[in-house]
This record gives structure tokens, C-alpha cells and sequence, in this order.
């Protein structure tokens, strides 16, 4: 890497600070510039995830792919050091192409341990730039991010332990997103003077949903006792258009004796009080701390430095019981069928409950559904 930090973006005017572009415009550890990718045979046979992110303050970039079959959940990690030129968005043999941007990309991972891709996205849509994500701890951010996120079909292939699989648009159905900002990220730092009041929670649920003539994405985040911290929701229309569809009631069907949903009701609301209804069914759970490196995955952990040209292939029996356990405790992705008004969509139904929600009846980390 140049002494001087000068790279190849730097050629550009993309400038937002009087700074190299290799340098972020802030000095915490915690900064971080990453995309989440979601594929899935929409009968919900199979889902393949994956995602690449660059921690400039922690000298890292690192890339997964997660692909769930049947009880079996494998994922492949690569790590290795940052460099200066992000227009080359690559880590070890994995890379994406921005074919054109905000509409296709290319996403290849060279065969590594027995599992490789190769595919195109194209969105459906436009994309749509969510609310402004923040949290506080006290008077510390711990969570600021701006995303943008879209709806779109894959085409390609994917290589599983020598079995080549065929994706195709009229199959596979996605979503995307790009984040970047401030969130925990790499090793753990020092925890200081314990929480007054203790965390006791999260409810999380991310919807991105597409149908044939729109797309609707959901983001919603309540604390323990319900008031609600982010509240984005949206419909996107072929033509370009967009409405927000007021303060969503989310109710989330839980499978007794878990915290895993088997499906989830959300009424939205359209200019003028008229009550638009979702109806979710899960067709396939992906946990996302059991290989993605989110929500306290012990085997991976977004921006950890590994050392150079890492790569590993962990993978998980969801029918252990001792696996099984751990999956409904943390951020769980569903391939989702869903009906809106009559229409019939596929894509993403992501919801976590960590901890208390009262509106939910849970009391505890440990508490479940009846």
C-alpha cells in the first residue's frame, strides 16, 4: 500500500472530506463500508448469502458465502488486508463486478474449499435509500449507518462440493443491500463501566419484498418494552414511484416452544388511512450467526483480522439439536413467499427477538413462545 494513501479513486470526484479516499472522514475503530447479498430458490429448497466489507480504521476487508440445503448450513470466510483500491472490490477469490451501477453487478467466488459462484444480479427496481440508522449506549454511538437496499433476480451458477446448480431469474429471487458508517465490528473493545440500565434486548425485522408490479421494503426496530427506534417503510413501483406506508403493526407468528417465526402479519397503511395487509410464510430459516458473522456468531466476525489471504469452511447441522438451540436465539433470514392485495411475492423476511419484548410476551433472553 502507498505511503501516502493515494489510490486509483482518487483519480475521481468523489471527495466528501479534504482527505485521501482511502482515509474515512472519522477516527472510530467501528467504521465500516459493506453489501449483504440474498439469493433463493423461491420454493425455498435452497438460499445462498454472502457479503464483503472494508473496516479502513482496522487495516481489514473480508468476505463470506453462506449457502443452506436442507438441515445443512456452509459457509466459506476469507479475510486479508485492506488495500487502496476500492474499485476493485475483491478478497481472495472472491469479487464483486459493478456491471452497471445501481442495477447489475457480478458476484464470483473462485472455487474455495469444494464451494464457488458466479452470478449476475439485476434489479427489478430502483433502489431505495432507507432511513438513517442510529443507537446510542449511553452518550456513545455504537450505531450509525445509511443503507440503500433493492429487489432484483440472480442468473448463474452455483458449485456445491462438485454439484453444479443452475440459477435462473425465473427461479431465484433476491435482495440487496449497501451499508456504510459506524457499528460494532472486529475484536471486542473494553467494556468500561457496565450498562446503567443493562441491555435487555432488540426486536428487529427487515422486509424487503418483491412482487411483479412493486417492491415493498420494511425496516422496523423496538426496544424491550416496544417504543420503536426505526420505522422505514416503503413501497417502490415499476415506474419509479414511491409511498410510505405509515407505522406497520407487525405481528410476527411464532412456532411454539421457539423464537423462530413460521410467518408474520403486517398491517401498513396508503395515503388516505386505507389498510394495505402482508401476509409472510417462511420457506426456509437461514441463522445468521451460525456462519455470517452476525449477532454473536462464535466462528465469525465481521472486520476480524485473521491474517493474510485467509480462508475457511465451517458448516452446521441444523437437525443437532445442540445447533438447533442456538438458532432462534439471534438474527434468523427466511425466504419468504408473501401475498399483498391479491399479488404473490418472494424475498426476504429477516427478524430477530434478542432478549425482552414485552409486546411479544417475552420476559427474558430465555423466554419462548407458548
Amino acid at each position: 500500500m502507498s505511503s501516502q494513501m493515494i489510490g486509483p479513486m482518487d483519480e475521481f470526484p468523489l471527495h466528501q472530506a479534504p482527505l485521501p479516499a482511502a482515509w474515512v472522514a472519522t477516527s472510530d475503530r467501528n467504521f465500516y463500508d459493506r453489501c449483504y447479498l440474498h439469493a433463493n430458490d423461491r420454493t425455498g429448497g435452497l438460499a445462498v448469502i454472502s457479503g464483503l466489507g472494508y473496516y479502513p480504521n482496522l487495516g481489514t476487508k473480508d468476505a463470506f458465502v453462506l449457502v443452506r440445503r436442507g438441515d445443512l448450513q456452509t459457509a466459506v470466510h476469507l479475510g486479508d488486508a485492506i488495500d487502496d483500491n476500492r474499485l476493485d472490490q475483491r478478497v481472495g477469490g472472491y469479487r464483486i463486478e459493478v456491471l452497471e451501477p445501481l442495477r447489475r453487478l457480478r458476484v464470483v467466488l473462485e472455487e474455495t474449499e469444494g464451494i464457488g459462484l458466479d452470478l449476475v444480479w439485476e434489479g427489478s427496481f430502483d433502489v431505495l435509500r432507507e432511513q438513517p440508522h442510529l443507537l446510542r449506549h449511553g452518550a456513545r454511538t455504537t450505531l450509525n449507518a445509511q443503507r440503500f437496499a433493492q429487489l432484483g433476480t440472480w442468473e448463474g451458477t452455483l458449485l456445491l462440493d462438485g454439484e453444479e446448480i443452475a440459477i435462473s431469474r425465473d427461479r431465484w429471487v433476491g435482495t440487496r443491500d449497501r451499508s456504510w458508517g459506524i457499528r460494532p465490528v472486529g475484536e471486542a473493545e473494553p467494556k468500561g463501566r457496565p450498562a446503567d440500565p443493562p441491555f435487555e434486548g432488540m426486536w428487529w425485522t427487515y422486509a424487503p419484498l418483491r412482487f411483479d408490479e412493486f417492491a415493498v421494503v420494511l425496516v422496523v426496530q423496538e426496544e424491550p418494552d416496544g417504543t420503536r427506534t426505526l420505522n422505514d417503510c416503503t413501497r417502490i413501483w415499476k415506474d419509479g414511484r414511491t409511498e410510505q406506508l405509515g407505522w406497520p403493526e407487525v405481528t410476527v407468528h411464532y412456532a411454539s416452544g421457539t423464537r423462530i417465526p413460521t410467518g408474520a402479519s403486517i398491517d401498513c397503511s396508503v395515503r388516505g388511512g386505507r389498510r394495505l395487509r402482508l401476509e409472510i410464510e417462511s420457506r426456509l430459516a437461514v441463522p445468521l450467526h451460525l456462519g455470517a458473522g452476525y449477532g454473536g456468531d462464535a466462528d465469525w466476525s465481521h472486520g476480524l483480522w485473521k491474517g493474510p489471504d485467509f480462508t475457511e469452511r465451517v458448516a452446521y447441522d441444523l437437525a443437532d439439536p445442540a445447533v438447533a438451540g442456538k438458532a432462534m436465539f439471534g438474527v434468523v433470514d427466511h425466504v419468504a413467499r408473501a401475498v399483498c392485495e391479491g399479488a404473490e411475492g418472494f424475498g426476504l423476511f429477516e427478524h430477530g427477538s434478542l432478549g425482552r419484548h414485552d409486546p411479544s410476551g417475552f420476559t427474558d433472553w430465555s423466554s419462548v413462545a407458548p
